[in-house]
């Protein structure tokens, strides 16, 4: 801060002669050998050529904030420039991050010492990919934690010249941390004729226009991952798994053609901005894109924030506060929408229906597989008494209800220990669940909410699959019969438990980007980085963040509304119940069935129809649970097949 001040004080010493001199693009036009040998010392510039990835300390004087209150202020005179926007997001402290570096850690524990070099190469290429990049174009075959610690430019995260020297060529081709770089002496901004002088003296890069900056492409090589898994037994397996796929999921989607990652994780300002401090001659550019870089991860960001000094983060607590208020916003009110609506009743069970809709431009949770979006359902009576509570949740934030291998997916939750779970959750090679990345040999679940035009006829569904029951729920990623929602209607039939009287019903989402349950196996372990992060994280609230919360405060048991009472009298099934299984389904004249849906008690999806259902066979003793979908609205029967 101190060098920014006296380099702003003494550009404000030499400016006005600076604005008389004639617009060029050669340096000396602006400033004397004698202001040009101080601005260098001041900066410690320019950057030595051997030096591929200047670190983000040497663009702060043009690109942080003017003390002139000039450069990088909108309108209404806030204060958004690059250099504080980005130096408390995830991605600037990529390289400190605690978690990964506790998890890297855990990788290196339980797989064998020949897979190690690898793992933390692989690893640092986007959590460090300065550093690794500048090992690797040297000639060097890894660069591992240990050469990470020592290299202030790997420890710089995600910096500038990392995003703005990806070269335009294979862009959104390469994947796994292939990063394809301009190793020349440029970097690339979204702005006609840059204004060069500044940057190549005193930085001693050149800046080019490059469209490709704003492409979603530029987000693909980290955003894609596929791991090279290692068995159980030591050895690798000689396939892929797909890790995550965020810029795939963003091409299997309607955002691929309306919007780019950047739209939405750095919102644009319509308005001209001017860019570089220091030049008050210089005119606005437009659009401005705010380096927020927002995502979901809020309780890192705050965990980074309390221990920024353990860590060595420069960042101050009011820029990650502005960061952590950005990452709300984009949670709570840009990533899902919702809807709870009372159905009625029928005979002793009550009937809801939850609406989810994902707003974002690929899955929601996407990226790092320990996230997970959770539904709450709690129904209490007007005497306090709780008649259904799905979702439960301990002092520590464990669903106490979930199962202990993988929780599957719901179309209907009739039980209070089911609860609806989206997420990405993978096997090892004997099937069970893991936590382990280099483990992960096959997808146990995906049923993480696809975005808007998510398709499975899609190009890019080869590494965004649906996997498990999802695939079968009618509702989900379906809306009418056409595939590409983005979204999933939840149904809660729960027991009325004899009560008449006046409920209320409420219906929450979470998110949660690290549940103790996926913790649990590393805090088994003891590294150094394992244990530096236990710490960090007991001392933390690690509270799922309310994305939604709907309450239906006037529901009445065991009131049943005058339309779904005469719709439900109109389409009859028999016999009920059914001692050899058959069931027959009349329709009133008039009323046309367009297909039906056949649920257990589990709510698992037992048989589905197209089109009108007269006759079936109920597949074996106990009870169910049949939806029908008719042209007069739709029709719940519950059924019981005897022995």
């Amino acid at each position: 801060m101190n060098r920014q001040l006296i380099f702003g004080a003494l550009i404000g010493l030499i400016v006005l002669s600076v604005t008389l001199l004639p617009i060029d693009n050669d340096v000396r036009a602006f400033h004397t050998e004698a202001e040009r040998a101080l601005l260098r010392q001041i900066l410690q510039g320019p950057i030595d050529s051997s030096i591929i990835f200047p670190t983000a300390v040497h663009c702060e004087g043009c690109h942080g904030f003017d003390t002139n209150g000039y450069a990088m202020v909108d309108f209404f005179g806030n204060d958004v420039n690059i250099q504080d926007d980005w130096r408390a997001t995830m991605m600037a402290n990529a390289a400190k991050d605690p978690f990964w570096r506790a998890k890297v850690s855990h990788e290196i524990l339980v797989t064998p010492p020949e897979f190690h070099d690898a793992i933390e190469t692989k690893c640092t290429s986007c959590h460090a990919p300065n550093g690794h990049y500048t090992a690797l174009l040297r000639g060097h075959e890894k660069y591992t934690m240990e050469d990470l610690l020592a290299d202030t430019i790997g420890l710089d995260g995600v910096s500038c010249t990392t995003c703005h020297k990806i070269s335009a060529e294979q862009l959104g081709q390469t994947h796994s941390g292939n990063i394809n770089f301009d190793t020349n002496r440029v970097v690339y901004g979204p702005y006609f004729l840059p204004f060069a002088p500044p940057m190549a003296e005193f930085v001693g890069l050149e800046p080019l226009f490059g469209d490709h900056v704003t492409d979603a492409g530029i987000c693909a090589p980290c955003h894609t991952l596929l791991t090279e898994p290692i068995g159980t037994n030591g050895e690798l397996l000689g396939k892929t798994f797909v890790e995550q796929a965020t810029y795939h999921e963003w091409l299997n989607s309607a955002y691929e053609q309306e919007q780019s990652c950047q739209g939405c994780h750095m919102p644009r300002l319509e308005e001209p901005i001017v860019i570089s401090a220091n030049y008050l001659f210089l005119e606005g550019r437009s659009p401005y894109g705010l380096h927020e870089l927002a995502g979901a991860n809020t309780f890192m960001l705050q965990l980074m924030k309390e221990y920024r000094q353990e860590l060595g983060i420069d960042a101050l607590p009011e820029h990650f506060d502005a960061t952590i208020e950005a990452t709300f916003n984009m949670l709570q009110n840009r990533s899902l929408s919702s809807s709870l609506e009372w159905m009625g009743v029928e005979e002793d069970t009550a009937y809801f229906r939850l609406k989810l809709t994902n707003r974002a431009g690929h899955k929601l949770p996407s990226g790092y597989p320990s996230r997970r979006l959770f539904i709450e359902f709690v129904a209490v009576a007007e005497t306090g008494d709780t008649l259904f509570h799905s979702g439960r949740m301990n002092e520590n934030y464990e669903l106490v209800d979930e199962d202990a291998g993988v929780e599957p997916h719901y179309a209907v939750i009739n039980r209070p220990d089911q609860v609806q779970i989206y997420e990405m959750a993978a096997g090892d090679d004997t099937g069970a669940f893991t936590v382990v990345l280099e483990h992960a040999e096959r997808m146990l679940k995906d049923n993480r909410l696809p975005p808007r035009g998510f398709r499975t006829d899609d190009p890019a569904y080869d590494t965004t699959r649906i996997v498990g029951r999802a695939l079968s729920d009618e509702n989900f990623n379906y809306d009418g019969g056409e595939e590409g929602s983005g979204g999933d209607i939840l149904e809660f039939h729960i027991p009325t438990l004899g009560y008449e009287g006046r409920v209320e019903a409420t219906a929450r989402a979470y998110y949660h980007s690290l549940p103790p349950r996926w913790l649990a196996p590393i805090f088994a372990e003891s590294t150094p980085q394992i244990d530096t992060f236990r710490h960090m994280f007991n001392s933390m609230d690690n509270a799922p963040v309310l994305l939604a919360e709907h309450v239906l405060a006037d529901v009445e048991f065991p009131s049943v509304s005058a339309v779904s009472e005469t719709l439900s009298d109109q389409v009859r099934v028999f016999p009920n119940p059914s001692h050899g299984g058959w069931v027959q389904v009349r329709p009133a004249e008039g009323i046309t069935l367009w297909g039906a849906v056949l649920y257990n008690a589990r709510g698992e999806v037992a048989r589905e129809w197209r089109g009108n259902v007269l006759r079936f066979q109920l597949p074996e003793v106990g009870l169910y649970y049949l939806h029908l979908r008719t042209s007069a609205g739709v029709v719940v029967k519950k059924l019981l097949r005897g022995s």
